[in-house]
């Protein structure tokens, strides 16, 4: 990533208490599960709007295919889509949207939380609608390498990656990720879509799990 995009970047240090859960609201039954409200909904929502204002400006003329990956990058894929359609009513340009899904599964080998080096793509494999195209890959965050590499045997006009989250890791690639709305420590965080064993997608913020969350729904 060039210097523009690291700069493009909200970093949540190490030390991030996150905001105590008494000032927000959240499912009850989720209150010994989570430790505290880390990245707040509206917070969440106004960076993916300020992400949709990049993707304009960056696009330009160009029409895009949006690559959704499932289940986690659902609810920001929607959200980032829908505003780039806002932008596009309220001025005198429209960036077309296509959007299709695709589904990894990265916590095949281990569980809980997790994660492993191996990546299955289910689902839609023949990406061959994307020859020649604009294509931008949605997703919170992970593991983006192999899906990067299958993507690019069905030779795009260009591949851009927005990523809701990107961890701070010792293998980082960050160079990966072309637009990032928030770049946070290595924390185990659930909600907006983000699971733990498909719990907690119901949570609209990002909150970091806490240990009884982990033992209540370990599998």
């Amino acid at each position: 990533m060039d210097n523009a995009g690291i700069k493009r970047r909200i970093v949540i240090k190490d030390d991030w208490p996150g905001y105590s859960l008494d000032l927000f609201t959240y499912p009850e039954h989720y209150h010994d599960d989570i430790e505290n409200i880390y990245i707040p909904h509206g917070v969440i929502m106004n960076r993916t709007e300020r992400l949709a204002h990049y993707i304009m400006d960056d696009f330009r003329d160009d029409n895009i295919m949006v690559l959704c990956v499932l289940k986690g990058g659902y609810k920001f894929c929607a959200d980032l889509v829908e505003f780039i359609k806002i932008l596009g009513r309220n001025s005198n340009k429209y960036l077309e949207t296509r959007v299709e899904f695709i589904r990894l599964k990265s916590y095949l080998v281990g569980s809980n939380d997790q994660s492993t080096e191996d990546l299955h793509i289910i689902g839609c494999q023949d990406l061959s609608f994307l020859r020649g195209k604009v294509c931008a890959i949605v997703d919170t965050g992970k593991t983006m390498k192999a899906l990067l590499k299958h993507v690019e045997t069905f030779e795009p006009k260009m591949v851009k990656v927005a990523g809701l989250l990107v961890k701070r890791l010792p293998n980082m690639a960050e160079s990966l990720t072309d637009y990032v709305g928030f770049e946070i420590p290595n924390r185990f965080v659930v909600g907006y879509a983000l699971d733990y064993n498909e719990y907690f997608r119901d949570l609209n913020h990002i909150c970091v799990l806490s240990r009884t969350g982990k033992m209540k729904y370990k599998i």
